[in-house]
């Protein structure tokens, strides 16, 4: 099986998966935090923070939730330090995504798996982008890898995620639908997160983004950026129906990124009981319904043992692609 079929496949599981469960809500939470692994303005981010004041709005949580962002390691660093420091932390949760299960998959995460902490539940599924600046003379996602071809060095794409993170790995799957041979010469520069990159190539850095919609859309309203494909099946509903895929564009190339979130090992069952409950009361509810539509968000509705069975699957597919191009052995 190709990349780009075991890749399919993962996205196709993604736009079946939904369940919908409730949960027994005994706990009170009191000063309840989100942990965002990457610096302001990226998908964890956004994560952390619409969800957090959706909550509020929906009367789930008291007062206002703190959203503290720390970044480093791809994730890496909140990992540890939920797991080390914050075991038994019944009002934390932090975000979660495909990228989170890219580490976890290539061992990104020294001394630590998926078993150290309790999966919670998804908010949707985000489809990559693939975008440059406003002011760039590339106006189509052919054009972009045309150039690429010509010359790997000439175009550097920034992401959010670490070398081999999910961000690298969607723009490998571009490389390779793009007939491009060797897919581990295009140049891809990390940072911590979307915001940072996108932050990059405006300075001129780089020539190119990747990333997901909803941590592009702020630079998308403000025109900073130009998005010269979307990594879904079809085009996306909302703000996003105006883009193309790259499927319209002859590159048959799928990257979805689904969003959720973990909690501590060591938290209570009745506190896990109630955020399993609390995101799938987020997910049911009309204000999130907008939101997913504005942010180009798909529909990925798990929660609790059917969340934790999903990252499991989600790690090992991962792993099988990692190896597929030499990222892990």
């Amino acid at each position: 099986m190709t990349l780009s079929s075991k890749l399919c496949g993962l996205a196709a599981g993604l736009a079946a998966a939904t369940l919908i469960g409730s949960a027994a809500m005994a706990f009170e939470p009191e000063q309840t935090e989100c942990i965002a692994p990457a610096n302001p303005g990226g998908g964890w981010d956004f994560t952390c923070r619409q969800v957090g004041k959706t909550m509020q709005d929906l009367g789930l949580v008291p007062g206002t939730m703190q959203v503290t962002n720390l970044a480093g390691g791809g994730g890496g660093v909140a990992y540890a330090e939920v797991v080390n420091k914050r075991n038994d932390d019944s009002d934390l949760i932090v975000a979660a995504s495909t990228a989170t299960a890219t580490r976890l998959a290539q061992g990104a995460y020294p001394g630590n798996t998926m078993e150290d902490v309790r999966w919670i539940g998804s908010v949707g599924a985000d489809y990559g982008i693939i975008a440059v600046a406003k002011d760039s003379p590339v106006n189509t996602l052919p054009e972009l890898m045309d150039k690429v071809k010509n010359d790997p060095t000439s175009v550097a794409f920034a992401g959010g995620s670490a070398v081999g993170g999910w961000d690298h790995l969607k723009v490998l799957i571009v490389a390779e639908k793009s007939g491009i041979e060797d897919a581990r010469k295009v140049k891809y520069v990390a940072f911590d997160g979307g915001g940072e990159a996108v932050t990059q190539l405006l300075a001129g850095s780089v020539q190119a983004f990747t990333g997901d919609a909803s941590e592009a859309k702020g630079f998308v309203d403000s025109g900073d950026i130009k998005v010269l494909a979307v990594l879904s099946p079809d085009r996306l509903e909302g703000d996003f129906s105006q883009f193309p895929t790259a499927k319209e564009q002859g590159i048959d190339a799928v990257g979805a990124n689904w969003r959720g979130f973990y909690g501590p090992g060591g938290m209570t069952d009745d506190a896990y009981d109630y955020w399993v409950g609390a995101i799938g009361a987020v997910y049911n509810s009309e204000e999130w319904k907008k939101i997913m539509e504005t942010n180009g968000l798909a529909p990925l509705d798990l929660q609790g043992a059917a969340f934790q069975d999903f990252v499991a699957q989600s790690i090992s597919q991962i792993q099988d692609i990692s190896r597929e191009i030499g990222l892990i052995k």
